[in-house]
């Protein structure tokens, strides 16, 4: 499956993302962090997704071209709300996974009239000591060029043991295809989170939302699913599914997550 890759500009930057499906309803994903940008992997996302097709167009969007060198979440958000807004869609679906959870909280905060459903993948409404350690770390790796130890600790952190030891050696040979450029804009995504805090932003919030967090997640730390419900459960339309098992990644690797998702959007 071949996907286009597109861009869209607002103002003086520029956006990557791609979309597939045919469906009526505007679906947006907003990925985590990553070294790599997501629309690399666009097939293999859409072929993740493939059961939306019918029923949405789903868009994907990457991080803003030339990063800056400060770039908070908040400022994140408000580009993607931006770019979601140069495309047209006035009322959508989003799901915001990890870092991109982050984001999308700040976006239905402060576009209510936008977003019609909100999921969050193992995500945080702020970023704990746990988070800070571990993001800290992944920031000094990939601010000394060190891509395969950040490749090894990056995975190690996000997936399950199992998988992590089954592809190791891949995921050793993928950091050797890593630019000393996307190094370096990892670096200022990394350091975009110090700081961050959402609790306000996502009490207020009175859509539906579903929290898909991880009981073992070792980015987060266990206390983060605890704080998303906290702050969550001021919303009536609030729900929390907890996984056991899949790790910080278990948008990829829990076998039924997709199905949730869309139970939950086309519900």
């Amino acid at each position: 499956m071949s996907i286009p890759i597109e861009t869209v500009q607002t103002g003086e930057i520029q956006m990557r993302f791609f979309r597939f499906g045919t469906g009526k309803t505007p679906l947006v994903i907003i990925p985590g962090l990553s070294v790599k940008p997501v629309s690399e992997s666009a097939a293999a996302i859409a072929k993740q997704y493939r059961q939306f097709a019918e029923d949405f167009t789903v868009y994907v969007f990457d991080r803003r071209a030339n990063l800056p060198a400060q770039y908070t979440v908040a400022q994140m958000a408000e580009d993607t709300a931006a770019a979601i807004s140069a495309l047209g869609l006035c009322r959508y679906c989003l799901f915001g996974a990890s870092q991109g959870g982050m984001m999308a909280m700040l976006i239905a905060a402060a576009h209510p009239e936008a977003v019609e459903k909100l999921a969050l993948g193992s995500s945080c409404v702020r970023v704990n000591e746990t988070a800070y350690r571990v993001i800290s770390h992944w920031a000094e790796l990939a601010r000394r060029h060190k891509s395969e130890a950040l490749y090894l600790d990056f995975c190690q952190k996000v997936y399950p043991p199992s998988f992590f030891e089954k592809y190791k050696d891949l995921f050793v040979a993928m950091s050797e295809t890593v630019s000393d450029a996307e190094l370096d804009n990892f670096v200022t995504l990394c350091e975009g989170t110090a700081g961050f805090d959402a609790r306000a932003a996502l009490a207020a919030l009175r859509c539906p939302v579903l929290a898909l967090s991880a009981a073992d997640d070792a980015v987060l730390g266990a206390q983060a699913a605890a704080e998303l419900a906290a702050a969550g459960q001021q919303n009536p339309q609030f729900e929390q599914y907890l996984y056991t098992g899949y790790g910080h990644d278990a948008y990829d690797t829990a076998p039924d997550y997709q199905q949730r998702l869309f139970d939950f959007f086309i519900t």
